[in-house]
């Protein structure tokens, strides 16, 4: 590409450039796509984003002259990042070879300055948009010292994009843990590393704890809104997480039948028809980094993880149980919010000197790790968890007009709690009987264990419902999307009043007033939840999905967690006794709000087993009484 390009033997191409970047970014449409999230509506990537990133990348490989160097490409402010970071490492596009000869896009930032110097690898995420979408990390790693060699996994991107790879997708499978490590002989050949890391946002953080598995010469690892077990992530408790793969199938840049090969092809036609879900459940296991953790082990392999307690794709308490079986250095983020949301605006662009803590941590793991910096990382606790929504938030207000836009601006970020491990983040648990009738004769009580007046409360009850009708005990209402909104200061709230009871069963506690003891808060709600109750239904299979509330005073309410449980084999007129657990949440229940537990039969996220129309009944019988386990912290 230049003349001093280190390259020459052919291991790099000129960059043929995105169609239609030709125009140049405004400074007001730099600003607006700085830091803001990676979603637009279902679930797609941001074009504004795509657009900002792929501008930067030509300006980055091609200077920042439009075409004929009529126009600047990017602001000034935004040049000058983009020059310094010029100055200090030269970029250049490449082809990578893989294996079996599949060619792999790819881009490389080279420290000028003497070396070595260690080397990140960058596996990009799950989008039709490749390795560009990140480019503003790999400047933050370049001005850290770091080589940076960024890649899309194979099969991944829009035809004709220079930016998409060869071959069909892997899933994470074999094919891409070898491409990791033909990138890594790639670099070792060309960059000369000290030592290497791999970080990865969502799909490339799955692939970078596999590789690292498979080849020792990974030295540390960062997976940023990741999975431990893609088996459990997909399908879990009997429920398919269907929007999930729906979603990510949208996002690999054509349709399935060229982007796949056969056998992946079967396996997600199976799981889409509800068939052969054992098989399904084997192809996720062997993608799962969880199920190769003694390699890690072995390997010894720093590893840094971070998720988000409303996770949409890749559900918290799967990552919870590979995060316990690492016996390495680690660390578990957990953050307010849905996939990609806490770290996306760190990874596609913040204003230059700004940070984005979720990132600045990543990077701090990598400098400790890889460069030996004693940075703070070594005193770090293994986990820490922002609590949801503590956040202070103000009304924001349209700057023509002075009238409130409906939204709300974080003012005073949420506070965050760190734990020496995770066993340490759950210091007790309070049971709480589910009763028949409560107040009005319409909602079940939550009655602490102890405060019952009479056993007969808590045990003999019936309640029925009829199944496969949606309520609005939603999860979310949209993927990615909800979670992205909640990030910024704005959660969804509910009424719970219209929660339809022909359709939802509902059990709520008294106001809670704080524990001796434990605070101010009503409850501080820290773990893993989990309920009991018994079902029967008139048809052969039934469809519970669990959603805990926090409910104020006017009945509106946030969501705390939730879990859906699919049960199969049922018999008219014979209970089933069925037990567990919601996802993990760090949540403080303001005093004077009550806890609600509803119960329904459907919801958008998920494949369920309910059959339209038919009743189901939930009991809590002698033996085997009805209770929510809340775990306290």
């Amino acid at each position: 590409m230049t003349q001093d390009n280190p390259f020459a033997n052919g291991s790099s191409e000129e960059f043929p450039g995105f169609p239609g970047i030709t125009a140049g970014l405004t400074a007001a449409e730099a600003s607006r796509v700085a830091g803001r999230g990676l979603w637009a509506s279902g679930g797609t990537v941001d074009p504004d984003v795509v657009r900002f990133a792929q501008t930067l990348t030509t300006a980055l490989l091609n200077g920042n002259g439009g075409e004929g160097g009529s126009e600047a490409l990017l602001p000034a402010a935004l040049s000058a990042h983009v020059e310094e970071v010029r100055g200090l490492a030269l970029p250049a596009y490449h082809r990578i070879e893989a294996t079996d000869g599949i060619r792999l896009s790819a881009l490389s930032l080279r420290q000028l300055g003497p070396g070595p110097h260690p080397l990140v690898v960058v596996p990009a995420g799950w989008t039709p948009f490749g390795w560009p979408l990140f480019l503003w990390s790999y400047l933050a790693l370049a001005r850290r010292g770091y080589h940076v060699l960024a890649y899309t996994p194979r099969g991944l991107g829009i035809p004709g994009l220079p930016s998409t790879s060869e071959g069909f997708v892997d899933v994470a499978g074999p094919h891409d843990w070898a491409d990791g490590s033909a990138v890594i002989d790639f670099a070792t050949e060309h960059l000369a590393p000290s030592v290497i890391g791999f970080l990865g946002e969502s799909y490339g953080s799955g692939i970078s704890q596999l590789v690292a598995a498979h080849d020792d010469r990974v030295a540390a690892v960062v997976a940023l809104s990741t999975w431990g077990n893609l088996a459990t992530s997909l399908y879990d408790h009997d429920t398919r997480h269907l929007a999930a793969v729906k979603a990510l199938l949208a996002l690999t840049g054509g349709p399935v039948e060229t982007k796949f090969d056969e056998a992946n092809q079967e396996v997600l036609a199976d799981f889409l028809a509800d068939r052969n879900l054992e098989r399904v459940v084997e192809w996720g296991r062997l993608r799962a980094p969880e199920s190769y953790l003694h390699l890690t082990n072995d390997n010894e392999t720093p590893t840094f993880l971070s998720n988000t307690w409303h996770e949409g794709l890749f559900a918290v308490n799967q990552l919870l149980d590979t995060f316990e079986g690492l016996e390495v250095p680690k660390r578990l983020n957990l953050w307010i919010g849905d996939h990609a949301a806490p770290e996306g605006p760190g990874l596609i662009g913040t204003e230059p000197g700004k940070a984005n803590l979720p990132m600045a941590e990543a990077y701090a793991w990598l400098d400790h790790h890889l460069k030996g910096e004693h940075n703070g990382v070594e005193d770090w606790e293994q986990v820490c968890g922002q609590v949801m929504f503590t956040y202070v938030t103000e009304p924001v207000t349209d700057p023509g007009t002075g009238e409130p836009t409906g939204e709300n601006r974080i003012v005073e970020e949420a506070f965050r709690e760190s734990r020496a491990d995770w066993s340490r983040v759950t210091t007790g648990v309070e049971v709480f009987g589910l009763t028949g009738d409560g107040a009005g004769g319409t909602d079940g009580l939550l009655l602490p264990a102890g405060e019952t007046t009479a056993p007969s409360e808590v045990t003999g009850w019936r309640r029925a419902f009829l199944a496969g009708v949606d309520t609005e005990a939603t999860v979310m209402d949209a993927l990615m999307k909800t979670g992205q909104a909640e990030r910024a200061g704005n959660p969804k709230t509910y009424d719970t009043r219209k929660i339809d009871r022909r359709h939802a069963l509902a059990w709520t506690t008294a106001p809670l007033t704080a524990p001796e003891g434990r605070g101010t808060a009503g409850r501080r709600i820290r773990g893993i939840p989990r309920l009991r109750l018994t079902v029967r239904s008139t048809a052969a299979s039934a469809c519970l999905v669990a959603h805990l509330f926090d409910v104020a005073e006017d009945d509106t309410a946030r969501i705390i967690t939730h879990e859906p449980l699919n049960v199969y084999g049922l018999t008219p007129d014979q209970d089933r006794t069925v037990t567990w657990r919601l996802q993990a949440a760090a949540y403080d229940i303001a005093a004077g709000h009550r806890l609600m537990l509803v119960v329904d039969s459907k919801d958008p996220l998920y494949g369920d087993a309910s059959v339209t129309w038919t009743q189901t009944v939930v009991t809590s019988p002698d033996g085997a009484q009805a209770f929510l386990e809340l775990p306290l912290g």
